[in-house]
Parts: C-alpha cells; structure tokens; sequence
C-alpha cells in the first residue's frame, strides 16, 4: 500500500536522544566507510534485482511482505494477489501462486506467515481479514476478527489503513497481527495489534495490544517477531516533494495492557502500550550508491512495506530483510534491503 501522505516531515528527536545513550566507541553513522545506520543496526547491501522484471508474462513488483520458506527460499507477497517464490541466493523469482477470496476475487494481500507446516497466512487491509491457505494457494480457512478492528460502518477502523503486518511468536502459539493507523476514536499514531491463540489447531481470538508510533502521521507497515519474543516493528510515512520516513523498532509486549475490552484509546492513563525502543531511522543508513527516482531524504530508501528475520550472524545479531512496494509506478523502486540488528538493547 502506498503510505499515507504527509504534509511535514517527521524529526528524528527520539532517536537522537536514545543514540546519545550508546555504549562509547558505538559505530557512528556518518563515519566514512562504515555501514552503519545507527549504533545497532547495519546495512550490508542492497539489492535492485527484482525492480521492474516479470516472471511467466506477469509483473514482479508491488511487494508487501517476505517470509522465509521451510526450503529456505523466499516467499514474497504482491499486494495485488500474488504469492511468489523467490530463490533466496539469486532473488530470481521461480513461481507465481495466485491467491483469491471466498468468491473468487483478488486480495489486497499485506502480510504474510509462513506456518509450521508449511501453509501460508495471509492478511488482507480492505475487510480487514486474515486467510489460510495451502501451499498450492487453495483458501482453507478465514480466521475471526474482532468487530472494532472492521472497516466502518462495522467497525471503526478506515479502509486500506487496518491488517499490514502479520507474523507468528516463538513456538508457533500466537499469531498477531498489526493495524496500519488508528481506529476512529482512537489517539492518532495509536494503533491496536490483535493476536489469536491455537488451540487444537485452530486460531481463536486472543489478546489486543497498543503501539503508539513516533508521530500521528507514521504508519505501521510491518512487524516481525523476533527469537525471544519481542517485536520488530516498521514505522512509515510519506511526505509529497519530500520523500519517505521508514523507521525500525523493537517492542515488548510483555506487560502491555490487554485493550480488547477497551473501548477508546483516548485519555485512557491506565492503558500500558507496548514499551519500544528505537533502532535506527533508515534515512540514517549509508546509500552504497543507491539512487532515487523521486526526491528522498536518503536516495536509499522508497516505499518499505515488507520485512523478515532470515537468522543470525556469528556475533549473535539478526539479519533483517526489508523490501520496498514499488506500486508498479515508474518514479519508484523495488528494492532489497540486508540489514544486521542488535536486539539486545
């Protein structure tokens, strides 16, 4: 999905001061020659690869969500419907799955899980919806949602603005899901992240959760579990003449007040959102050449929609794979990002 529009840029105020905090001798992100982006996170490389190409007479593009496969090749979600296989050395693209509704009709396809045995969970930002489906793209079930987080008059959330992220925690008992922006009635930049509980294989409605992103005009994209059951979480907005903000955070959602039986999150001094620490502001990183087709504040960055933790390095830290929705538009690209985070902050 293309991000929200913004009228000003956001400031990097909170990052700044958490960077302030770091350890001495932390990498600096303006030193010459280094890859870093912030003192806990690197950039190794990117990758324009899959930027305007086709695969079996079909465009490859308007990425939204990446998830490691039980093959160890990439799965990678097009917002228009399309479920690709990616092989994960070369990114060249070796299947195009199609994946429909109840009725036949394309999703807005957002995020995506590959699941424990090996079917694929997919949401959808129009209803808002989570779907599952075999690996063949057969629909096998559609997961319940909660009646605030439908698409108004139903509900209280606005289309096009509800299910982005989706991913499973550690050992495969919950999944969650994040809502893009606020409900109406909600304090802008608060968002809900609704999480369902297997039991005897199915998923049931679980716990709700309240993530407040840096401004009212940041959305969120995506968000990814990490091994010990924390949150990295995608932060974006768009400035018209400007460019992109993406941002990365980490969020805990262990002691976060359950909000599912909360009505508004407005003026509610008892509501625990889940605690976040900025990681870094992806403006930061080095451009390793990169160019932009539109005016960027980094020509690095476009339109970050997708991200999955591939594993670690030998020091321990995550590698991070990001990926830009390119909108099938000609002044945007679909680019890879490799990034290495430290999560023990």
């Amino acid at each position: 999905m293309t991000p929200r529009k913004r009228t000003r840029p956001v400031l990097s105020a909170t990052l700044a001061a958490a960077f302030c905090l770091a350890a001495p001798g932390a990498a600096d992100a303006n030193s010459p020659g280094t890859h870093a982006c912030s003192p806990v996170v690197t950039l190794d490389r990117f990758s324009d690869a899959l930027d305007k190409t086709t695969y079996d007479g079909g465009y490859v593009g308007n990425l939204s969500a990446l998830a490691v496969d039980r093959d160890g090749s990439l799965a990678a979600l097009a917002d228009r419907s399309t479920l690709f296989r990616l092989d994960a050395k070369t990114l060249r693209p070796t299947e195009a799955l199609p994946l429909a509704d109840e009725s036949g009709k394309e999703l807005d396809s957002e995020g995506l899980v590959v699941d424990r045995d090996g079917t694929r969970l997919v949401s959808s930002e129009t209803e808002p919806s989570v779907r599952r489906y075999s690996r063949t793209g057969k629909l096998l079930e559609r997961l319940p949602v909660p009646e605030n987080l439908r698409v108004a008059p139903a509900g209280r959330a606005t289309a096009n603005q509800t299910f982005e992220g989706l991913t499973l925690l550690p050992g495969g008992h919950t999944l969650l899901a994040s809502m893009e922006y606020a409900l109406a009635g909600d304090d802008p930049g608060t968002v809900r992240f609704q999480t369902w509980t297997r039991e005897h294989g199915r998923f049931r409605l679980g716990a709700q959760y309240a993530y407040r992103t840096d401004s009212p005009e940041l959305g969120v994209p995506e968000v990814r579990a990490t091994p010990d059951g924390r949150l990295l979480v995608l932060e974006r907005g768009f400035t018209a003449g400007v460019g992109n903000t993406v941002r990365l955070q980490l969020a805990d959602p262990r002691h976060a007040t359950d909000t599912s039986r909360v009505e508004h999150l407005t003026g509610q001094p008892g509501v625990r959102l889940l605690r976040k620490t900025p990681l870094a502001d992806i403006a930061d990183c080095p451009t390793l050449g990169a160019t932009a087709r539109q005016p960027q504040p980094n020509p690095l960055l476009d339109n970050i929609e997708g991200m999955t933790v591939t594993g670690r390095d030998g020091t321990g830290r995550l590698k991070v794979l990001l990926v830009s929705d390119d909108n099938q538009n000609p002044a945007q690209t679909t680019r890879l990002y490799y990034l290495r985070v430290r999560t023990f902050v």
